[in-house]
């Protein structure tokens, strides 16, 4: 007996949502990251150079990246990345995004915008209390960006920051260091 293409896409669908409703029952969900209870967002302005990363497609590759971070009279976030494409030495790239902060006065939590009207998570999960390091996730948990205010950290303060990122439910083998100049290359 042939079935009709409507009922076996239907059969199908209905077989998928069964293995997909298993397979959550299986896997308790995800608790949310961590977020800093309150961001001073004047303090947080300027450079954060990118010590390591899941990279996104356009981080692939960076050397000397760094987010510049400033705050508008309106509250937004005039937001420029930066980086040399493939070596130091290579293409200096730009680009522009534009942060708002969702989470009103605790400002831990920003979309991102590259491109109108989409805005990328962006949530601020460490900070230290003297602004120095900071560790940047998503609710996805598919990027993340240890940063710091100078191109290289201590190794014992990166260690300790991958160590955050892992109890934040990454996984640490996907970090990248990203190299700078004058750091690990």
């Amino acid at each position: 007996m042939r079935l009709a293409p409507s009922v076996a896409l239907a059969a199908l669908t209905t077989a998928l949502s069964g293995l997909t409703g298993c397979a959550a029952l299986t896997e308790p969900p995800a608790r949310p990251v961590t977020l800093v209870p309150h961001v001073d967002l004047p303090r947080f302005m300027g450079d954060w150079y990118v010590i390591a990363n899941i990279p996104t497609f356009l981080e692939k590759g960076a050397h000397n990246a760094k987010d510049t971070y400033r705050l508008d009279p309106d509250g937004t976030i005039a937001t420029t990345f930066s980086f040399n494409a493939g070596t130091f030495d290579g293409p200096r790239k730009h680009y522009e995004s534009r942060g708002f902060v969702m989470d009103g006065g605790a400002g831990a939590v920003w979309g991102q915008q590259y491109i109108w009207p989409f805005k990328a998570d962006y949530r601020i999960s460490y900070l230290s209390p003297d602004y120095t390091e900071t560790v940047i996730t998503r609710a996805k948990r598919d990027y993340v960006w240890i940063m710091a205010r100078t191109p290289t950290i201590p190794e014992a303060d990166y260690e300790r920051l991958k160590a955050f990122v892992g109890t934040q439910g990454y996984d640490v083998r996907l970090l990248q260091r990203v190299p700078q100049a004058g750091g690990v290359r």
